[in-house]
């Protein structure tokens, strides 16, 4: 074996950062037993000798030779070094396998639509992400100062599977004040935002196989998680009330679970109705169904204030409420939570400890310090001006230019609104072409399932400058215009 051209070869392929002649060795040996050029049995010159073969110090071999054997590519007897003789199997067997070439996911990963690329949360009309400039980081900042100051090393381990009990308590006593939630600190888990309390929920209370009912249109988001843990995802219907099962669905497909957005339903925007609120609870405990709400954006409600949680209008509400902080603050603090019925709570305790290990606890403190001060109020107040101006912009400029094409849907609440489209025009194709303007919309049709149809745009304009919104549908318009 001619060891300085194995060295001067390696060398020449190698790019990137500059290694150590130590290193360099090491990886050249390594690779050359992984690559079958040094064989399996194969016994390597002494270290002296292939210092000066390949001209390097007799202390650059012994770390190259002594870090492959406690990698147990080499075994050293003292005398000799030898390339490791239960090798060969091992590299026979992986030649055939290529994992730089594409490989699929399983079939229960194949089960989900998963998205493409948001493009970024800054391009117009990007839904779901609020007004980031406006966040009050100095304050924030502030809250982090004061935990990091106070904060011991014991809460550096990992935490309680629930959460910090202060930002449940605080989480509590906002929930109490301001939806009508009945629940204590204990009711209340802390997850990684709706997507995991989502998939913690389908886990935990249905089996797969299991039938589940989204609304439909609905949430992608849900339909996913859902669809993750193997159930039997079945979209329902929402009028201008909300989601309106039927007789027949109840008794022929009867839910384990409902997952329904009752204040603000995504992503045609109808509020639920008190009347259908309460008829929902009762069938759901004749059917034994848990209902999971999904209280994501019910802040920034404009039309009067919000109605009620479900989870708060009967005692024993068959109801998980989820809400996160990603909609009202930012999306990279990564906080939600869920309030679950109290005979829940000791098995998500046992559950939680022993396969959700929770921390970043002083994200936690911090957020409770925020809402303790008033802080968190402050800023939904702003930014209800905020997005109520943002809307109203958006809604005269969508009347302006797409009067006579589009009607406008769910502009009471939340950060986004749906246009409908006429049946001519298809939405994705329009998506499509607008998205190649600078502009990004979401179409509704990729949120319906099964035989429901549905055409048309969402928009979200928490991010987009009232005095922008023109601009922006002038774009949409042209688009739309080319293609009737």
């Amino acid at each position: 074996m001619d060891y300085q051209f194995l060295f001067d070869q390696h060398n020449a392929k190698q790019s990137g950062p500059k290694q150590s002649q130590q290193r360099r060795l090491y990886h050249c040996l390594r690779d050359a037993i992984l690559h079958g050029h040094l064989k399996a049995g194969m016994q390597l010159p002494g270290s002296r000798s292939l210092a000066t073969e390949i001209k390097v110090s007799r202390n650059t071999v012994l770390y190259a030779y002594e870090q492959l054997v406690t990698e147990g590519l080499l075994i050293s007897s003292g005398r000799s070094t030898c390339v490791a003789s239960n090798l060969s199997t091992v590299i026979s067997s992986s030649a055939d396998v290529n994992f730089s070439e594409p490989r699929q996911l399983s079939a229960r990963a194949q089960l989900t639509p998963w998205p493409s690329d948001p493009h970024g949360a800054f391009t117009a009309f990007m839904s779901g992400v609020p007004a980031l400039a406006h966040f009050p980081i100095a304050i924030w900042r502030r809250c982090l100062e004061r935990v990091w100051r106070d904060i011991s090393y014991q809460q550096l381990d990992y935490a309680n599977a629930a959460g910090e009990p202060a930002l449940r308590a605080a989480i509590a006593e906002h929930l109490t004040s301001t939806r009508g939630v009945v629940c204590s600190a204990e009711q209340i888990f802390i997850t990684d935002g709706t997507q995991q309390s989502l998939g913690i929920c389908a886990h935990a209370l249905a089996s797969a196989g299991d039938t589940v009912w989204i609304e439909n249109p609905g949430y992608g988001g849900a339909f996913q998680s859902l669809k993750a843990a193997e159930l039997n995802v079945r979209g329902i219907a929402v009028d201008v009330d909300g989601i309106s099962p039927t007789k027949k669905e109840w008794e022929k497909f009867t839910p384990k679970l409902i997952y329904t957005t009752p204040s603000h339903q995504f992503p045609l925007g109808s509020v639920m109705s008190i009347e259908r609120r309460i008829a929902l609870i009762e069938a759901a405990k004749k059917h034994g169904a848990l209902i999971i709400e999904d209280d994501y954006d019910s802040e920034f409600r404009r039309d009067g204030p919000p109605l009620p949680a479900m989870q708060g209008l009967v005692v024993d509400a068959p109801v998980i409420y989820l809400g996160t902080f990603s909609k009202t603050l930012f999306p990279a603090l990564r906080i939600g939570y869920m309030v679950v019925p109290k005979g829940l709570v000791e098995p998500f305790v046992g559950m939680l400890t022993l396969g959700y290990l929770r921390g970043r606890s002083v994200d936690q403190l911090a957020l409770a310090e925020f809402l303790r001060a008033g802080h968190f109020a402050n800023h939904l107040k702003k930014m209800r001006r905020l997005y109520a101006a943002r809307r109203d912009a958006l809604v005269a400029a969508i009347h302006k230019h797409l009067g006579d094409i589009a009607t406008i849907y769910g502009g009471s609440s939340g950060i986004q609104l749906s246009i409908a489209l006429p049946e001519s025009l298809n939405d994705v194709s329009v998506s499509d072409a607008a998205l190649a303007q600078g502009v990004y919309t979401q179409p509704l049709s990729r949120l319906a399932t099964g035989s429901i149809l549905c055409n048309g745009l969402m928009l979200g304009y928490a991010q987009v400058q009232a005095d922008e919104m023109e601009k922006y549908i002038h774009r949409l318009a042209n688009v739309i215009n080319a293609r009737e």
